[in-house]
């Protein structure tokens, strides 16, 4: 019977920690290469293989300061093979600042027969070959993302069982490959549903989720979790303070989230990267039995600003990685609860960065 041995399980649990180090998160640099076209697409940038890696050397050649904040980037298989300019790997840059690399290995969500549009995740023919060859090339940890909705009746029980399964097998996979996973249950934001509806669906997901991982001997100190904050839906008319989206996050996690696994790493969800950073803030500094690392795996509340100040042009490389540097340092202190705001000038920061049905 394939078990893990106690060095795997030592190896696992040792990226698990490092990742979930205080003060620290993830970029999510792992865009498809079709959801990395809609971001160029938004500076006038072509979407080819060369701008890719233009794009993303900036964002792996930042000051190595990034490495007081950042403690993984997550890769999309394309870059995770790339080189900067000089011939250096891409990760190498990121393990010389500190950093450790990770891969994104699903395929994205297909819709599920008979329901109203909820889908699962596909991915896993071929993955512990593929987790393998991505070991040998330096990820040390992965990420794979399911997707649920809420209203009518979602998310179904049916959604939420194959979802907490697929989640499961995924894991189990990874960690016999080396490979630590981090577990995304994304609940998306699509909507006009309260704080309390949020908080049952998470709940349920929650729930179903380290049942899987349980019935499939996933071993949890050797995990991460990857999950929405809890919040309305984008449409929903009542507004919440930071505090009340903390409560109900930190209650829903509680009730759900294992002490045995490390650290929390929250993906943005379309908030503004203000609003993430405020959030994960209030969510650190709420008082409460929080056995976890709270931290953060943004992709667009890092990036969004940084696009937007390179746009394409080598004279304004070194300009955006000032902007990563700084989104990377609010999260890193909204990670510890010492996030004080920042200068309202960069409007930029403030936008809104919902996307309905968001694909990855």
């Amino acid at each position: 019977m394939p078990y893990l041995t106690e060095e795997q399980k030592k190896e696992l649990a040792a990226t698990a920690r490092a990742i979930a180090a205080p003060g620290k998160g993830i970029l999510a640099a792992d865009e498809s290469t079709g959801t990395i076209g809609k971001r160029l697409e938004t500076i006038n940038v072509e979407n080819t293989e060369e701008n890719r890696r233009l794009y993303r050397q900036l964002l792996f050649a930042t000051d190595k300061a990034v490495g007081n904040y950042l403690s993984g980037v997550i890769l999309f298989e394309e870059t995770l093979y790339q080189k900067a300019d000089d011939g250096t790997p891409f990760v190498k840059l990121i393990q010389d600042r500190g950093i450790v690399p990770g891969i994104k290995v699903d395929k994205g969500v297909v819709q599920l027969l008979g329901t109203d549009e909820e889908t699962t995740t596909q991915g896993l023919d071929g993955m512990a070959d593929r987790c393998k060859k991505y070991y040998e090339a330096g990820a040390r940890f992965a990420k794979w993302r399911c997707v649920l909705k809420i209203g009518n009746g979602r998310p179904s029980p049916l959604a939420i069982l194959e979802n907490a399964n697929v989640l499961a097998r995924y894991a189990s996979i990874c960690q016999l490959n080396g490979l630590t996973p981090i577990v995304e249950p994304e609940i998306l934001t699509d909507g006009d549903h309260d704080l309390e509806a949020c908080m049952v669906a998470s709940e349920k997901v929650l729930a179903a989720v380290y049942k899987a991982l349980s019935d499939h001997h996933v071993y949890l100190e050797g995990t991460l979790l990857k999950p929405n904050m809890v919040l309305p839906g984008h449409s929903c008319a009542k507004k919440y303070t930071p505090e009340q989206v903390a409560m109900a996050t930190v209650t829903v996690f509680q009730r759900t989230l294992p002490v045995a696994v490390p650290g929390v790493t929250f993906l943005s969800g379309g908030q503004s990267e203000v609003d993430a950073t405020v959030h994960l803030n209030a969510i650190n500094a709420f008082k409460a039995t929080k056995p976890w690392s709270l931290s953060f795996s943004y992709g667009r509340a890092l990036q969004a600003s940084v696009l937007q100040t390179w746009k394409g042009k080598p004279e304004n490389v070194k300009a955006a990685q000032d902007v990563l540097l700084h989104r990377a340092r609010c999260n890193g202190l909204a990670a510890l609860g010492k996030y004080q705001g920042e200068d309202a000038s960069t409007a930029e920061a403030a936008k809104d960065l919902h996307v309905a049905d968001h694909q990855y």
